[in-house]
């Protein structure tokens, strides 16, 4: 858990910006200005957030505000302003510190970014408890060394979920190979997989290690496992026992130590029914089964993740524009059948419709209206200045 520092004198609704913090799984620790100021120990790993009148005492003595964090070796920190009527940010310190002012009445979007700000690696945006919920669970999945077969919705986070895993587990200095096995031919997959030999088959010029070899000591995530071949999920089946690899064309087999983590947006039992899956490759990856859920089935990570994309594809958390309570209120109440995908998409598109400005829930292209009260508005005769 990352800790954050809390400098808040002063600050209008201070505490409820610890609880928020704490609630997006934060360890928030509130402590004066001569507190900080006095502290030896750096607080690796942590951020501060500071209201601007501590910020304004900081800078009038002997410390500078960033003498203190790098004293401290603070990762992030967040100045909050008073209430404005619009909402402003900007970047110090090489874009590790951004000074905020929160717009008044606009709690949930400000309170959300700087939950996004705090978090380094910025793979996971959370927000609805059933998320939280599935996070702890493969947080105690990571601290083993367990097999975990990920079902759920095409774009609903697997693939965000298994490098979660990773990134927890004792493993995550090693590599995360992720193969999508529906992108690549069944000709293909095996010698992917498994490697191969100089002259195992025509155009096999040089030897390749596969990327079970690639990955070990690691991760491997397969993706859309229910896609591969029936005659290679026999020999998938023989690697996940075995715990070696035989490349084509070779005469022995190699160790190889990979953590597997298969994923499928079907339902794993009823591909083994129709007999289009093997029944005991299933029960071999089905050690740990994790599940994730369409995004309309999870409106409190809506906003989090709209954020991320949002900073994502503006260029920063500086360059990010405000989203208005209305724009809000219309993403959450959408179902959003293409899940995280269609929601960067109307993103996406909403960043050009607003040139940078606050998006609002005109700028939001979802229904098939929307689009044509938009074509309608962009189809206007130009007037051309003389």
């Amino acid at each position: 858990m990352k800790s954050i520092l809390c400098v808040t004198d002063n600050l209008a609704d201070s505490e409820a910006w610890e609880m928020h913090l704490h609630q997006r799984g934060y360890d928030t620790h509130h402590v004066t200005l001569a507190k900080l100021m006095a502290m030896e120990v750096p607080w690796q790993q942590a951020g501060l957030l500071m209201s601007k009148t501590v910020a304004d005492k900081l800078t009038s003595t002997a410390a500078s505000f960033g003498n203190v964090c790098r004293k401290l070796k603070l990762d992030r920190a967040v100045i909050l302003n008073d209430y404005a009527h619009e909402f402003g940010v900007k970047s110090l310190f090489n874009g590790t510190t951004l000074s905020i002012v929160p717009k008044q009445g606009d709690w949930r979007f400000t309170t959300e970014l700087v939950s996004r700000f705090f978090d380094p690696d910025q793979d996971t945006a959370v927000g609805d408890p059933t998320t939280y919920n599935l996070l702890r669970l493969a947080g105690k999945v990571a601290a083993s060394e367990v097999t975990v077969l990920l079902v759920g919705p095409t774009g609903s986070g697997k693939e965000v979920i298994s490098k979660f895993i990773h990134a927890n587990s004792t493993r995550k200095a090693a590599p995360f190979i992720a193969l999508n096995c529906a992108a690549v031919p069944d000709t293909m997959l095996e010698a992917l997989l498994f490697g191969y030999e100089r002259g195992a088959f025509t155009g096999a010029h040089h030897p390749n290690k596969g990327i079970f070899r690639a990955a070990d000591g690691g991760t491997l995530l397969l993706d859309e496992v229910s896609e591969m071949a029936l005659p290679l999920q026999a020999k998938l089946l023989r690697v996940l026992q075995e715990k070696e690899v035989t490349p084509l064309g070779a005469a022995k087999s190699m160790p190889v130590d990979v953590r597997v983590i298969a994923t499928s947006n079907r339902l794993m039992m009823n591909e083994v029914k129709a007999g289009r899956f093997r029944e005991d490759l299933y029960y071999r990856l089905n050690v740990f089964p994790l599940t994730t859920r369409s995004l309309g089935e999870r409106p409190g990570d809506i906003l989090p993740i709209a954020i991320s994309l949002l900073s994502k594809h503006s260029g920063g958390f500086t360059k990010m524009p405000d989203i208005s309570i209305e724009a809000i209120e219309k993403l959450e109440a959408y179902q959003w059948p293409g899940n995280v995908r269609e929601l960067e998409n109307v993103l996406q598109r909403a960043l050009v419709l607003s040139s940078g400005e606050t998006i609002t829930s005109d700028h939001l292209m979802i229904e098939m209206e929307d689009f044509e009260t938009v074509h309608t508005f962009t189809n206007r005769p130009l007037q051309l200045a003389v």
